[in-house]
């Protein structure tokens, strides 16, 4: 029995999945349980690390056995929630505390702090990040400044992000991360290959406690037998982003993705070039092979799937998420109703972590419908905003190419190709960010020679072409403009 098939564990904010991919792209079994969100205080999102690495492994044993055993697996890929960070305890492998979630806030006090010093022009220019609560290095500064059993452990104490935790749990002690998630950190300068020194002075992290810094794609090391019944190579690391991009085969310079999952996440291919953005974009490592590293300028929104969810499980105005195409269908427009969806705060390219969500625009005549369509044009209108601060920085948008759940949304795909006035591509296969991470496996196990032979497992796509009249599209923006400027100036 023949070793043909790529195994990719897919960590995300609200839930983890194992699936199994046949060699040409087709999904074989997939495996998935939600994750518990912890919110303790306002503004602090936390996982359990033990309960992603326990359900994790669950749905990596079930998928295993439903492709015919660990035999059949050629390669182990994985990709995750990026800016995440674990803190364990490198003689137990057990965490000492939850892990701070990407969305967390409670750093925004801190980063202040760093941006009054006059520090943020240094950063953005090292790392390409913004100061921001969004990044890891503010979170593992929290962990050793408010958890005792982190400065008490020393040189025990083991500090990652989410695959970093994975790789470890899988290999028995492994402490690596791939190039693009330690470019989240802000302790990684873009040009650097190594953490660097004046970051982590900068920010108080300790060396000692920080993993090495691997290509994205190569042979990393083996799972534990123990762990998933067979010594099966890890090839394969990304953060869900990057892992996404290369999922849909932003393999060119110019090529550009929308990922439309918990939050939404939009990066053009800047190939070899260094990104720098005088608009508050991102600059980010796309992916590192044999060292050589190919980037990315990346735009950022905090709540997309998750504010569908919201009004589903908080608010009442929905009762499943697919609910939402027609109530948006049911209605020629929002009725003068604008919602703000800062739940997490702002994004890209406004960075306000202070923001507050708002709906305003209320009145007698204003149905559920106006809401919820209201709520989903704030996503398109975030993303056109976006468009504008690339464009700015000499990386305009030919086309669009989106995936995750809410891209499935047909309402959603359409009003972004009438907005933003470009074709919108949409693959059949919209789960982009584990098939990403299938193709590094495959190609860090030699099963194919390059990325671009991997394309072989990228599904067909639907086109979306704008159809919006040009005053319609104008009226929108302008309304979303003026109420943007009136909201978060409030």
């Amino acid at each position: 029995m023949s070793a043909d098939h790529i195994l990719v564990l897919d960590e995300g904010t609200t839930s983890t999945r194992a699936i199994v991919y046949r060699l040409d792209g087709a999904i074989v079994h997939v495996a998935q349980q939600e994750l518990t969100q912890y919110y303790p205080e306002p503004g602090w999102v936390e996982h359990d690390a033990a309960e992603i690495w326990m359900r994790t492994l669950d749905c990596a044993l079930r998928a295993i056995e439903a492709a015919g055993g660990a035999d059949r697996i050629a390669a182990l890929g994985i990709t995750n929630q990026r800016e995440t960070v674990v803190a364990w305890d490198r003689q137990t492998g057990q965490p000492i505390s939850r892990a701070i979630v990407w969305q967390d806030r409670r750093t925004a006090l801190h980063c202040a702090e760093l941006r009054e010093a006059g520090q943020e022009a240094l950063l953005q220019a090292r790392t390409g990040l913004v100061i921001d609560p969004y990044f890891s290095a503010t979170k593992m500064r929290w962990i050793l400044d408010h958890v005792p059993e982190a400065r008490a452990l020393g040189d025990r104490l083991a500090l990652g992000t989410v695959e970093s935790w994975l790789v470890w749990k899988l290999t028995g002690g492994l402490h690596i991360t791939d190039a693009s998630n330690a470019s989240r950190t802000q302790l990684l300068a873009l040009e650097g290959t190594d953490w660097d020194d004046g970051l982590l002075d900068l920010f108080g992290v300790p060396r000692a406690a920080l993993p090495a810094i691997v290509d994205n794609l190569g042979q990393f090391g083996k799972c534990d037998p123990a762990v998933l019944g067979a010594s099966i190579p890890i090839c394969g690391l990304a953060g869900d982003q990057q892992s996404a991009a290369i999922g849909q085969h932003c393999l060119t310079a110019g090529d550009t993705k929308a990922t439309f999952g918990t939050g939404a996440f939009i990066l053009t291919n800047m190939g070899t070039e260094l990104p720098a953005s005088s608009h508050r974009l991102l600059g980010t490592v796309l992916y590192q092979q044999e060292g050589r590293r190919t980037y990315a300028l990346e735009g950022s929104i905090f709540v997309a799937g998750s504010l569908i969810k919201w009004l589903r499980d908080e608010m009442g105005l929905i009762r499943q998420a697919g609910e939402s195409e027609a109530l948006a269908r049911s209605v020629e427009d929002n009725g003068g109703v604008v919602f703000l969806p800062a739940l997490a705060g702002l994004g890209a390219p406004h960075w306000r972590p202070d923001a507050k969500g708002v709906l305003a625009g209320l009145t007698l005549g204003t149905r559920r419908a106006h809401i919820v369509r209201a709520a989903m044009e704030s996503l398109t209108h975030q993303c056109h905003d976006l468009q504008s601060a690339f464009a700015a920085d000499n990386a305009a948008w030919t086309k669009l190419r989106i995936d995750g759940g809410m891209s499935g949304n047909n309402w959603i795909a359409q009003d972004l190709a009438d907005i933003l006035a470009l074709p919108v591509e949409r693959p059949a296969d919209t789960e982009t960010t584990a098939l990403g991470a299938a193709m590094l496996a495959a190609v860090g196990a030699g099963v194919y020679a390059s990325l671009n032979d991997a394309g072989a497992m990228c599904s067909d796509i639907t086109r979306f072409g704008a159809a919006m009249a040009t005053e319609i599209r104008a009226q929108r923006i302008n309304f979303w403009r003026q109420s943007l400027r009136q909201l978060i100036s409030a």
